[in-house]
């Protein structure tokens, strides 16, 4: 099965997976010897915080990316949409997948109960992902759609706090 889509999609997730797996590797080679790192309590603790940040994450580019899909239109790479999307979670911040997706690191950090991971590695990764956003994201979509984006970015925050949005973008979605 051969899956669709643009080098700028490819070329930031295999920027993700070696930022994980090397924010990962590193940081638990700097907690190899410390007490906290070797607690069965704090690791219980952290395994399970951990479970709630990265079920959340999911969730968030899950729900994200469902709306999303509504700005497909036609035969286009995955991942890519040719109409603006502004309703759902786009009606209150712009970049919900992502927003989502920077819980990722921080998920992954308390999962293996990495100290380094968690206060230093994970934090820096977020700052990065938000970067990439402001760099990549934003120019590509304004070149996209133009004055409607310019629109849509004066009334509607990259990302929002709001409790609406947030219980919007972390909602369990009903199976049918």
């Amino acid at each position: 099965m051969k899956i669709k889509t643009t080098f700028s999609v490819v070329v930031r997730i295999v920027l993700w997976l070696i930022m994980l797996v090397g924010g990962a590797l590193f940081s638990l080679s700097k907690d190899w010897n410390s007490l906290i790192f070797h607690s069965i309590w704090f690791h219980l603790f952290s395994f399970a915080i951990g479970i709630v940040l990265i079920t959340l994450a999911f969730r968030g580019a899950a729900n994200g990316g469902k709306e999303l899909s509504k700005g497909r239109k036609g035969d286009i790479p995955r991942l890519e949409t040719n109409r603006l999307v502004t309703s759902g979670i786009y009606s209150c911040m712009r970049h919900p997948m992502l927003f989502g997706l920077m819980l990722l690191p921080l998920g992954l950090a308390f999962l293996l109960g990495s100290p380094t991971f968690i206060s230093i590695v994970a934090p820096l990764e977020m700052l990065f992902i938000a970067v990439m956003v402001l760099v990549f994201e934003e120019r590509e979509v304004h070149q996209k759609f133009g004055k409607a984006y310019e629109a849509y970015k004066k009334e509607i925050p990259m990302v929002s706090v709001k409790w609406k949005c947030i219980q919007k973008l972390f909602a369990k979605k009903k199976t049918s």
